[in-house]
């Protein structure tokens, strides 16, 4: 049956609903931001930015470097607008318009989220750049869909569980293999924790005490099965976990501006999100 008018909505120019593109803009290769602002120090690099379109948060900037077309895309903050760019992402590339029905032959996308995290670690420097192995998704996102976990990433999942005493398991996925083989000689890497806010489920009190005790210090502190926690940030895990649904690659760079442990934030936060930037967008050609 073709997908309703409800479920699959179009704008009255033919792009999807939220992130307002078309089918023919949507390039193989993706670098995705959370902040609107950051797209124009990705699209720096193109050679050529050939189509600029903004609706609401999603703001995307459309070229080529090289020959190679290639697209940078803002998701804002969280899980949730991570999934409503990732499931109609790949809705302009895999349902056709006219049938409304999935096409018989799927494309194959290479997503890069480009974004900034606070590490948990002491041994990662402030200032350093961390790609993403595998990621821990503390939200519920994943509760929505028929998602199914590695036996390995399942143990870790239910022993986070256990020790942050949540009401539900977390889930897991890890990157790409060959987008971590690309970079792991130039970037540390490590496990992420995907949080479904900034403050209490990062471990931050103002004026609201958490119902979590000791959360950073849990965290920090963690260990199941040789896997320990290197970073915290908003978006990872849903990226992951959708891209394993789906079967696009993914991966996950991420510029440490805080480190959790003593309480330190970067004294120069956009130089280190422009030399992530910048050294990523100098592997295209190898991408």
């Amino acid at each position: 049956m073709p997908i309703s008018e409800t479920d699959l909505i179009y704008r009255e120019d033919g792009s999807i609903y939220h992130l307002g593109l078309h089918s023919e803009q949507i390039p193989d290769l993706i670098f995705t931001v959370g902040d609107p602002e950051r797209v124009p120090m990705v699209s720096q690099y193109f050679d050529a930015v050939e189509t600029k379109v903004t609706h609401r948060e999603f703001v995307s900037h459309i070229g080529r470097v090289g020959n190679r077309p290639v697209m940078v895309i803002s998701s804002g903050m969280g899980t949730d607008n991570v999934e409503i760019l990732m499931i109609e992402l790949d809705a302009l590339v895999n349902i056709d318009r006219e049938t409304r029905q999935p096409k018989e032959n799927l494309r194959l996308l290479a997503i890069i989220r480009l974004g900034t995290s606070g590490a948990l670690q002491p041994d990662i420097p402030l200032d350093n750049i961390l790609i993403s192995q595998a990621a821990f998704g503390l939200d519920t996102l994943m509760q929505f869909y028929s998602y199914k976990m590695h036996s390995s990433l399942q143990k870790v999942a239910e022993r986070l569980k256990s020790d942050l005493d949540l009401k539900f398991t977390p889930y897991a996925a890890e990157a790409n293999s060959k987008l971590v083989a690309l970079f792991q000689s130039q970037f540390q890497v490590g496990n992420t924790v995907t949080c479904p806010g900034f403050y209490a489920p990062q471990g931050r009190q103002l004026r609201l005490a958490s119902r979590q005790n000791h959360l950073l210090e849990k965290l920090i502190q963690f260990r199941s099965s040789e896997v320990s926690l290197a970073n915290l940030e908003m978006e990872t895990a849903g990226y992951y976990a959708l891209g394993k649904l789906l079967g696009h690659q993914m991966l996950s760079v991420n510029a440490i501006l805080a480190h959790r442990s003593t309480g330190k934030f970067s004294a120069n936060p956009q130089k280190t999100v422009g030399l992530m930037i910048e050294q990523v967008l100098a592997k295209v050609s190898e991408l």
